[in-house]
């Protein structure tokens, strides 16, 4: 695979993504539906945020390694949560940490929601090539 990016203006390289990822020739893609902190027994993880989010990486690092790919041919993350304001106060660390330690470059939606499953507050999408 090679992946490029482009990020044309200044203010990008402040960012924890990109504007766009390019592929060329893959070996496969994997599109990943939401994970969210749910348990082994598929029950909701009620917590503050930044506690559900780490939950969440762990359930998307699992789906990703489980089919065979890397979190760092993670090309499109989108982030769903009930509170960007809570988001960006609890959680940045521990989502700049993460995308850091896989040397992730995305392109990247975050949208607040007005509600997630199970009173959840955070949820993640992504789609992942090798």
């Amino acid at each position: 695979m090679e992946k490029n990016t482009t990020d044309p203006w200044e203010w990008g390289k402040y960012t924890n993504s990109v504007q766009a990822v390019e592929i060329k020739q893959p070996e496969g893609t994997l599109y990943c539906s939401g994970q969210v902190a749910i348990d082994a027994n598929g029950q909701p993880v009620a917590a503050d945020m930044n506690t559900q989010l780490e939950l969440t990486i762990q359930n998307l690092e699992q789906l990703i390694a489980e089919a065979g790919y890397q979190p760092s041919g993670v090309v499109r993350l989108n982030v769903y949560t009930t509170s960007t304001q809570e988001f960006f106060t609890s959680c940045v660390q521990t989502y700049q940490g993460w995308i850091a330690k896989h040397g992730i470059k995305q392109a990247t939606t975050l949208l607040e929601v007005k509600a997630l499953f199970g009173g959840l507050t955070v949820e993640l999408e992504a789609t992942v090539v090798k």
